[in-house]
C-alpha cells in the first residue's frame, strides 16, 4: 500500500472519529449534565440529613426526619398533596367509611392560612356555627400559619368528650373569635331525604362516601313511594359538601343521566387520563331538578353540579362553588403510611376546568335570613258596601281551588331562603307547563 493511500485512510479514520465524537458527545453531554444535576440535588438532601443526625443539639429519630422531609416536599406542590403517617392513613380510610372522632370540618390551605371548606352537617363544628371560608388562626395555643393540613387534623382530633378551642377569623368579624367545641364521634349520614311539599322531594348529600350513590337511589325510591309513585320536582342539595370519592360522584350523576360524558380527567400518566360516561341506570332522568351549591361545595360536588348543568339536566342555583378541580390518588407505602398525591385535573363534559374557578350557578341566590311578616289589614271587594255578590254556581270552581304554589315547609326549611327559592322555581315550572297545556 502506497504512503499516499495510507495517508488517505488515516485522514478518513480521523475524520469519522472526530465526527462520531462530535455527534455522540452532543447527544450524551446534556443527558450527563442532567443526570449529574439530579444526583447533586439528591446528594444535597442526604448531606443535610447526615448533618442534622450528626450535629443537631439533640439526637433525632431518623424516621421523624424522613417523614418531615417527605411532608415538606409534598407541601411545596399544592394544598391537597400530603403525606400520611400510619396513624393518619388509618384515620383517612375510616373517614371514607363515614365514622371518626373529631369536630366535623373539612379544611384546606388558602393563601397560607388554614381555611374551612365546609362544616359537616350535624357535627360540633356545624352546631357551633362555623362557616365555609372561616380562617382558623389558632388551634388551642398553636398558630396555624404555615401549618400542614394533616398536622392540623391531628391536633383537632382526639378523644370524644374532650374540649378544644380554636380561634377563627371571618369577614364579618371585627376581631378573631374563639370557638370552644367538644369532640365527638362523627358519624356522617351521607344522604338525607324528605318531602318538602306534595310531589316535591329534597335530597341532601353531605359527603361522597363508599355507599353514597346506593343510599341516594334508595332515598329517591322512598320519596317516590311517599308521593304516590311520581315526583313533580327534586331539589339536590350539595351546599357545604366538601367532596369525597370520585367514583361516587360519577355514580350519583349517572342516577340522573341516561347518556353522555359525566367527567374526564387529564394527567401526566396514562392511568390519570380517564373518561366517565352515563350508563342508563335505573334512576330519574326527567323529573325537573334544581341543584343547590355554595362556596362550601367542592370537588366531587362540583363534578355532579357540572355534569348535570352541562347536560341541561338541572338548574344550578346558589352561589359560586369552591373551585377544587384536581384529583388526588391515595398511594399506600411500605410502612403502612400513605401518600395523597394530586395526579390529574378534572373537566366537566363541556371541557370546563373548575380548578380555582368553581361552578357558576345559573341563578345566583345569596343565603339571607327570612322573616315572616303580616300582609297588613287590606280591604277587599267583599268588604265594600253594596258590592255585587257572586252566585254559588259561578264561584264554585274558583273558591275550591287551592294556590298551586303554597309553601307547606317545616320551620328549618322555611328559614332556608335558597331552598325556598329552589322550590319556588320548581313549582313555577309546573304551573308554566300547565298554562301551556291549557293554551294548546
Amino acid at each position: 500500500m502506497s504512503k499516499y493511500l495510507r495517508l488517505a485512510i488515516l485522514v478518513l479514520v480521523l475524520t469519522f472519529s472526530l465526527l462520531g465524537w462530535s455527534l455522540f458527545g452532543a447527544m450524551f453531554r446534556p443527558l450527563s449534565a442532567e443526570a449529574t444535576s439530579r444526583y447533586e440535588t439528591i446528594q444535597l438532601f442526604t448531606d443535610v440529613l447526615s448533618i442534622v443526625r450528626k450535629s443537631y443539639v439533640e439526637e433525632v429519630d431518623l424516621q421523624k426526619l424522613v417523614y418531615g422531609g417527605i411532608d415538606g416536599m409534598l407541601a411545596a406542590l399544592d394544598p391537597h398533596s400530603s403525606f400520611m403517617p400510619p396513624d393518619m392513613y388509618r384515620e383517612m380510610k375510616i373517614d371514607t367509611r363515614g365514622e371518626f372522632g373529631g369536630l366535623g370540618i373539612e379544611i384546606t390551605i388558602r393563601d397560607g392560612l388554614l381555611t374551612v371548606v365546609a362544616p359537616i352537617e350535624d357535627t360540633p363544628a356545624d352546631r357551633a356555627g362555623l362557616q365555609a371560608g372561616d380562617q382558623i388562626l389558632k388551634i388551642e395555643d398553636k398558630f396555624t400559619k404555615d401549618m400542614g393540613i394533616m398536622d392540623a387534623v391531628k391536633l383537632m382530633r382526639g378523644a370524644p368528650g374532650t374540649e378544644i378551642t380554636i380561634t377563627v377569623m371571618r369577614e364579618a368579624f371585627d376581631k378573631p373569635t374563639e370557638f370552644t367545641l367538644v369532640r365527638e364521634i362523627i358519624q356522617i349520614k351521607s344522604v338525607r331525604a324528605k318531602t318538602l311539599d306534595d310531589g316535591y322531594g329534597y335530597l341532601r348529600i353531605a359527603q361522597f362516601q363508599e355507599r353514597t350513590a346506593e343510599d341516594l337511589r334508595k332515598a329517591l325510591a322512598d320519596l317516590r313511594r311517599e308521593n304516590g309513585g311520581e315526583l313533580e320536582g327534586i331539589v339536590l342539595d350539595l351546599r357545604n359538601n366538601p367532596g369525597g370519592l370520585l367514583d361516587q360522584a360519577v355514580d350519583v350523576s349517572d342516577t340522573f343521566l341516561t347518556e353522555g360524558l359525566i367527567v374526564y380527567t387529564e394527567g401526566r400518566e396514562e392511568g390519570s387520563q380517564m373518561k366517565f360516561s352515563a350508563s342508563d341506570k335505573v334512576g330519574d332522568s326527567d323529573t325537573p331538578m334544581v341543584v343547590l351549591i355554595n362556596g362550601g361545595s367542592a370537588s366531587a360536588s362540583e363534578i355532579v353540579a357540572g355534569a348535570l348543568h352541562d347536560h341541561g339536566r338541572a338548574v344550578v342555583m346558589g352561589t359560586q362553588s369552591f373551585g377544587k378541580g384536581s384529583v388526588q390518588t391515595i398511594i399506600p407505602l411500605s410502612d403502612n403510611s400513605g401518600l395523597r398525591l394530586t395526579t390529574a385535573r378534572y373537566f366537566t363534559p363541556n371541557g370546563t376546568s373548575i380548578q380555582a374557578r368553581g361552578i357558576i350557578p345559573d341563578i345566583e341566590v345569596e343565603q339571607v335570613e327570612v322573616k315572616e311578616v303580616s300582609d297588613g289589614p287590606h280591604f277587599r271587594e267583599s268588604d265594600l258596601k253594596n258590592h255585587f255578590e257572586t252566585s254559588p254556581e259561578e264561584g264554585a270552581e274558583n273558591s275550591a281551588r287551592e294556590p298551586a304554589a303554597r309553601f307547606e315547609l317545616d320551620e328549618k326549611a322555611r328559614a332556608d331562603f335558597q331552598l325556598m327559592r329552589a322550590l319556588d322555581l320548581l313549582k313555577g315550572w309546573r304551573i308554566f307547563k300547565g298554562l301551556n297545556a291549557r293554551a294548546a
